[in-house]
């Protein structure tokens, strides 16, 4: 290793919550060398240096919680590693990446620290992070160091590979709603919500119910407007054409001025408004149909092109476009005054985080300028104004302007094309009128249309189109989830698990199992190798058809994989024993102190991804496990097979549910009411030997089950039928119609 240098040993990702945070992460395991005798303040000039090139961090409140408190952290001298945390952290939020989470612990080889950082895209946090080591290291040696460079290049990776803005605000919406995001491309834009067979798809503005005819009717904007007319919407008079002359012919029977456009174009492409002359017409057909399949003249409609976007059937939001012009100064050419009266506003770009485009001359802009005797080389007189575009980007919201009948028309035009989400692009002069009195009509409707001009529009509130996406996917109370059992622990993780999904297919759900034996749907198994791993409980939460998971991970899996789901209905932690799991490779130690990571803190991720809504169903008679109590933010269901342990006499003294055996049975107490079911031996994975673990497994799996809402008929005939060949479920199914007569108790809260 290099005097004062920064090597990265290893790179984990954490593709879902771990004992660092809930959403993916990547964990690094970074070698500072010498640098572990060099804090920040005994590097000359570093900390002036760093804050000239990354003035933003000033907004990083590090551990003092405060603006500027990560900066007096490195005046008063910190650690390289956590420096490089914080480096790549503002680097990637310079990309345009969400603010982020970030945190550095050191090991116990020295001068070795595992940090942890948020994983929105996995090519871009490591492009961060390689940037992160040059810039310190640039910053240590001073030596020269390219900022803009490196934030223009990580800007060009996040726009290539994270998600686009209309979708990722539909994302962000279903994540406040507490439902699940997976990302099916790595670099896309297609996302599922939901787990099972409570999912549902979006793909950038278009979602699973977005109809495949409806979308083509779409592209098809002659027989959209047929259609349209059909039901009386208004539609500027037109037709298709073959050919120049025709397109004037047709010009000439409609009346000037026209529109001439491609019949399916898309993004404004090939489109030429107020068209007054032969020679205008002429030179858009020969464009237009470059751009299409065919090209349309229609009249042209005098006003402002407005877009509404129209989502489930109601308006939710509406942008106006705006011509676009300029002011000569007797000095300056078109081309100037462009640069410099437009596009110098910040609000226009090239990427799809711009709400604005860039002004560019093209043909329409070109024949525009010739109606005005100019090029892009004259130089307009001083104070003579001039007309660039007439439908520039609709950057102006006015949803609250819209007249409550013009917001019924649009609607109505979503309905007749058939599309849950539209774009209805309109033109009128006042979007407070309505369009009959004023001539307007509807010109498209677009199916997937951008999200941006209404997420940032250039003046006017922003507004919650992606909420009434995912309102409109899924109603109120619906959070996309099925029932879903994580299970951990040292020992019994895998027959706990198989018993759950069992008692599952005997009450007739189409149960999901992936575990250490494999990938089980009801009784099939479709795998045969170990499943209990990120990727089998994620192949369970991809498939439609399952409507309960039941899914197994061990320690390693929470260490080296994040587990496969974000939050699950019920956690089971079976115990914990230390002496019987070796994690050296993840410098685990038995015990420690804050910064060093220890049994006990990897398998309360297990209770912590637990729902509000849900259950913690824990070993009582293991008090590693029995602590984690006091962290579940639902209920909690102890289980032991004494009734007389501790935690289960705390627990039943303040009405809390409780397993345990009594007299030779399983009961099932909640405070001191209490269900009797079978004796032990009627439960075959029991036996005569009545194995004290294999005890604790059943009582863990019936908890588990009564945490679920599963009937005592169902538990009872589980425990008797665990490994018999068994009938359909469907001749079972009563079973599942009796009710216990124990009522749940609700769930506690708890902070």
């Amino acid at each position: 290793m290099k005097k004062k240098d920064i090597i990265i040993r290893d790179i984990i990702s954490l593709r879902g919550p771990s004992i660092w945070t809930y959403p993916p992460a990547l964990e690094a395991w970074i070698d500072i060398g010498e640098f572990e005798d060099y804090p920040s303040n005994k590097l000359p000039g570093f900390v002036d240096r760093l804050k000239a090139w990354l003035p933003s961090l000033i907004e990083h409140r590090c551990n003092y919680d405060e603006r500027g408190g990560f900066l007096r952290r490195l005046d008063e001298g910190t650690w390289i590693g956590h420096v490089l945390e914080h480096v790549s952290l503002e680097l990637m939020t310079l990309g345009g990446l969400p603010d982020g989470f970030g945190r550095t612990r050191e090991t116990t080889e020295r001068g070795v620290y595992k940090l942890a950082i948020s994983n929105f895209q996995e090519d871009c946090t490591r492009l961060a992070l390689e940037t992160g080591i040059k810039l310190i290291l640039a910053a240590v040696n001073d030596t020269p160091f390219d900022m803009a460079e490196a934030t223009s290049t990580m800007r060009r990776r996040v726009d290539r590979k994270y998600l686009g803005p209309s979708t990722a605000a539909i994302v962000n919406a279903a994540e406040a709603r507490s439902i699940p995001a997976i990302r099916l491309l790595d670099d896309g834009n297609l996302v599922q919500l939901g787990y099972g067979a409570a999912m549902r798809r979006i793909w950038t503005a278009e979602t699973d119910q977005t109809s495949a005819i409806a979308e083509t009717i779409s592209r098809d904007k002659d027989l959209t407007k047929t259609l349209l007319s059909s039901c009386g919407v208004a539609i500027p008079e037109g037709r298709e054409v073959s050919s120049a002359e025709d397109a004037w012919e047709a010009a000439e029977d409609i009346g000037l001025p026209v529109v001439v456009k491609p019949t399916d174009g898309n993004h404004g492409r090939g489109v030429f408004i107020d068209l007054t002359s032969k020679e205008e017409v002429a030179k858009a057909y020969a464009i237009a149909v470059e751009e299409g399949s065919g090209v349309l003249v229609e009249r042209s409609i005098q006003g402002i092109e407005h877009r509404l976007l129209v989502v489930g059937g109601k308006l939710v939001a509406a942008n106006r476009s705006d011509l676009i012009t300029i002011n000569g100064d007797g000095k300056s050419t078109v081309q100037e005054l462009i640069d410099s009266q437009i596009n110098v506003d910040p609000r226009r770009g090239t990427t799809e985080l711009h709400p604005l485009s860039i002004i560019r001359i093209d043909t329409a802009a070109r024949m525009e300028l010739e109606r005005q005797g100019l090029s892009a080389d004259s130089v307009p007189a001083a104070g003579r104004e001039v007309l660039i575009q007439r439908n520039a980007n609709h950057a102006f919201d006015c949803t609250d302007d819209v007249h409550p009948e013009t917001a019924r028309t649009a609607a109505l035009a979503a309905r007749i094309v058939g599309l849950d989400i539209a774009g209805i692009d309109l033109v009128c002069k006042d979007i407070a009128k309505p369009l009959a009195e004023q001539g307007g009509a509807i010109v498209e409707v677009n199916a997937g249309p951008s999200l941006l001009m209404h997420i940032k529009p250039g003046i006017g509130k922003p507004r919650p189109v992606g909420q009434a996406i995912v309102d409109n996917l899924f109603g109120a109370g619906v959070g996309g989830r099925v029932p879903l059992v994580g299970v951990t622990g040292t020992h019994g993780k895998t027959a706990v698990a198989k018993l759950i999904a069992h008692f599952l297919y005997l009450s007739g759900q189409k149960a999901g199992l992936a575990c250490s034996d494999g990938i089980f749907l009801g009784r099939r198994q479709v795998q045969k190798s170990n499943a209990a791993n990120w990727e089998g409980g994620r192949r369970l939460l991809l498939n439609r058809s399952v409507e309960a998971a039941v899914i197994e991970n061990g320690a390693e899996v929470i260490l080296g994989e994040g587990l496969p789901y974000d939050r699950c209905s019920v956690g089971v932690i079976t115990d914990i024993v230390p002496a019987d799991e070796d994690l050296s490779r993840w410098d685990v130690q038995p015990t420690g102190g804050e910064y060093y990571t220890t049994h006990r803190s990897i398998y309360r991720t297990q209770v912590d991804v637990v729902l509000p809504s849900g259950h913690a169903v824990l070993n009582g008679a293991d008090e590693l496990v029995a602590e984690f109590a006091e962290l579940c933010d639902g209920e909690v269901i102890f289980y032991a097979a004494d009734p007389a342990t501790p935690a289960l006499v705390t627990h039943r003294a303040g009405n809390g549910r409780t397993v345990y055996v009594a007299e030779g049975r399983i009961i099932m107490a909640s405070g001191q009411d209490e269900i009797r079911l079978c004796r032990l031996g009627d439960a075959p994975v029991i036996g005569k030997q009545k194995d004290p673990h294999t005890i604790a497994n059943v009582l863990a799996a019936v908890a588990a089950g009564w945490a679920l809402g599963l009937t005592q008929e169902v538990i009872v005939t589980g425990l008797k039928t665990f490994g018999i060949e068994l009938p359909d479920p469907a001749a079972l199914l009563p079973l599942r119609a009796k009710k216990s007569p124990v009522a749940k108790k609700p769930a506690t809260h708890r902070n």
